[in-house]
């Protein structure tokens, strides 16, 4: 079976930046940080009493129950998928396209490395029928799956998991016997949360999923690195968090003391935090819906986005004006687009799409506006569509696809 080749991603150094969301920093959260600043304690590898405390009562918040000896803290989520990836041993699977971060651990630590296809519903989780074939094949080739990381609220596709589809991929990892990972950095960005059903594996397969949050997705800037793992209850979740922590003590991967402090206010979720997630929830669901209309209405293809700050499209039914343009594979794409929007525009093989596919995800944060009072003005506007900086991004966005549009159809062969 083939592997994932690692040639044709592009250098890790220059990935994909994290789809943020544009916004100036809540000033409680900066009050907190700067208070800390002045700590000349390092905090403990895997995290201090207070933030592993905090996180697990967000946790407990969703319905997912842990004490602070099944967590850990890192500076970021990549550090614990890569302590994660280590600990566990044998190869890894996952999801076609994926969170454009989640390969590069496995490679670095030799590990190889089976993308699977997703269902027709969603991105994040493996189709259970390709799960259990790709399982078979690696096996008859005398491979060593063990671990399998899935997102339900997915980067890039901006898609969340029915909870069949979920079940039906659970079922199918258990009866392989595979560590699931479930990154669930962006489940606080879901658009409708009253109308989703929103599941976590950790739910479904207590004693097998170890949950990784990196507070990125909704609660802490980019620009602070911190994330939190929840280990399964048991024997083995118990041996694996030792095992993570003795990791990251290697790597002396500790979160800065003055970012614990900010994440430790933000796991807590008081008011000005909630607020602020809220606001930019609605914020950026409304952007995302009338980026998704104007990429759709060009011809191109794309899911509706039901969470995070991006949409991902297919420009394959406009790959005819494209090649005009000499754009034949997503690294040409991720070209073309970035410099006629004059913003990032990560090709799919980013994500582990294959770079023969035109695939794009196009991220919301550079919408709002090239300010701090622009995009504040975002967050307060109860019609932030109509807000002109707003309005001038969406309609270059609207132009440069429509132009695709009509470019296509004067190649298209008459009937």
């Amino acid at each position: 079976m083939r592997r994932t080749d690692p040639e044709g991603h592009g250098p890790v150094r220059y990935g994909p930046p994290h789809p943020g969301d544009g916004l100036p920093v809540l000033p409680e959260l900066s009050a907190v940080l700067a208070a800390a600043a002045a700590r000349p304690e390092a905090e403990p590898v895997g995290g201090g009493p207070a933030l592993l405390h905090a996180a697990c009562g967000y946790w407990d918040r969703r319905g997912l129950t842990a004490g602070p000896d099944r967590a850990a803290a890192a500076p970021g989520a990549p550090a614990l998928l890569l302590a994660l990836t280590a600990a566990i041993g044998g190869d890894v699977l996952v999801p076609r396209p994926c969170a454009a971060w989640w390969a590069p651990f496995a490679r670095l630590l030799g590990r190889p490395l089976f993308h699977v296809a997703t269902p027709a519903e969603c991105g994040g989780v493996p189709d259970p029928y390709a799960l259990l074939e790709t399982v078979r094949r690696v096996r008859a080739e005398g491979g060593d799956p063990r671990l399998l990381v899935l997102s339900v609220v997915d980067d890039p596709t901006a898609t969340v998991a029915p909870p069949e589809v979920l079940h039906e991929t659970v079922e199918a990892a258990q009866g392989e016997g595979l560590h699931l990972v479930s990154d669930e950095t962006w489940r606080d960005t879901v658009h409708a949360p009253h109308d989703t059903v929103l599941l976590s594996p950790a739910e479904m397969l207590p004693g097998q999923v170890t949950v990784v949050t990196d507070l990125a997705g909704a609660l802490l800037p980019p620009g602070w690195p911190a994330a939190v793992a929840r280990f399964p209850a048991g024997t083995a979740g118990d041996s694996l968090h030792a095992r993570v922590l003795d990791v990251l003590t290697a790597l002396g991967a500790r979160v800065a003391a003055p970012v614990a402090a900010a994440a430790t206010y933000a796991l807590a979720e008081p008011e000005p935090v909630t607020a602020r997630v809220g606001a930019a929830v609605r914020l950026h669901a409304r952007v995302a819906a009338a980026a998704h209309t104007a990429v759709v209405s060009a011809g191109a293809l794309a899911r509706p986005p039901q969470a995070g700050r991006h949409v991902y499209a297919d420009l394959a039914p406009l790959r005819a004006a494209l090649s005009a343009h000499g754009v034949g594979d997503a690294q040409e794409l991720e070209d073309f687009l970035a410099a006629r929007l004059g913003m990032p525009a990560p090709g799919g093989h980013r994500f582990g799409d294959d770079l023969g596919a035109l695939r794009v995800r196009l991220s919301t944060g550079p919408l709002l506006g090239g300010s701090d009072a622009e995009r504040t003005e975002c967050l307060g506007s109860p019609t932030p569509l109509e807000l002109p900086h707003v309005q001038r991004a969406l309609i270059l966005l609207k132009t440069v696809f429509d132009d695709l549009r009509d470019e296509a159809q004067r190649w298209e062969s008459p009937r």
